[in-house]
Order: C-alpha cells, then sequence, then structure tokens
C-alpha cells in the first residue's frame, strides 16, 4: 500500500488557484530548463519516501479541506529562495481532485495512510463531478451529496 503526505495549500482559494499558480511558476522554470517539473519545497525531509515513491500522492488542504491530489514522482535537495536548504517534492502535472475532507490547520505536512485518503471524484466526459466548478463542487460536499 502507498503512503502519502498531506499539506496546507496557503494562499489558494480553489483547485483552480493552485492549477494557475504552478502552470505559472513551471512555465517560468521551463524559460531556464525546458525539462523542469512542479515541485514543492519543505524544510523536513520525509524519511519513508519509498512507500512514498510507491504510488504516494500529495493531498493538498483548501480552505479547510483535503480537496486534491498530485503523484509524488520523487525527491531531491534544493534551496529556498532564502538561501536554506530544503527538500524538493517532484510531483505530476495533473491535479486529481477527491472527495473533500475536512482537515484542521497543521505546520509542515503529515504522512496520510492509504486507507484514510479520500477517493478520487470520478466521472467520465465533460459532465463528471471532477469537472465541476470548485465552488459547486464544494456546495455539494457540505451537503453531503458528492
Amino acid at each position: 500500500m502507498p503512503l502519502h503526505l498531506v499539506k496546507l495549500c496557503v494562499g489558494a482559494a480553489s483547485i483552480d488557484d493552485l492549477a494557475a499558480w504552478q502552470q505559472a511558476r513551471v512555465a517560468e522554470l521551463r524559460q531556464a530548463d525546458p525539462r523542469a517539473r512542479i515541485f514543492h519545497t519543505t524544510f523536513q525531509t520525509p524519511k519513508r519516501q519509498q512507500e512514498l515513491l510507491s504510488g504516494g500522492s500529495l493531498y493538498w488542504v483548501i480552505k479547510g479541506a483535503i480537496q486534491v491530489r498530485q503523484r509524488i514522482l520523487g525527491f531531491g535537495e534544493g534551496v529556498k529562495d532564502n538561501g536554506q536548504a530544503c527538500c524538493l517534492i517532484e510531483l505530476d502535472d495533473p491535479l486529481v481532485p477527491v472527495r473533500s475532507l475536512p482537515r484542521r490547520a497543521f505546520q509542515g505536512w503529515r504522512y496520510l495512510t492509504h486507507e484514510d485518503a479520500p477517493g478520487d471524484l470520478g466521472g467520465a466526459g465533460p459532465r463528471g463531478v471532477d469537472q465541476m466548478p470548485d465552488t459547486l463542487r464544494r456546495e455539494l460536499a457540505a451537503l453531503g451529496l458528492i
């Protein structure tokens, strides 16, 4: 069973906000290196990397609920803008909406077992739940309909 990480997505009000920020960031990075990928920086390096790399994802908490995930592709060493060493968590491009799961604020990241991770929102075609606007999806989740 894969292991996952859960992390607060500070500054994003929706999945669309996160997607727009990541697209802008990777476009900026690709000006210097066409092979650049999406990554997240963190001070603490996960000790259970092998479990995370066996199909694990980074689950993003947006507005007090886990709402979306990205598959973890790898780890590396980096330096933050302020010069401090950090861990780079390389992420797959697609953002996969998941069933909303309330989550209180915390610092850093936390491990999330596969059993406790919310399921993906499925749906084929343009009318699937994963294609709904964030606000509608949150309202339906609050009503317990998805």
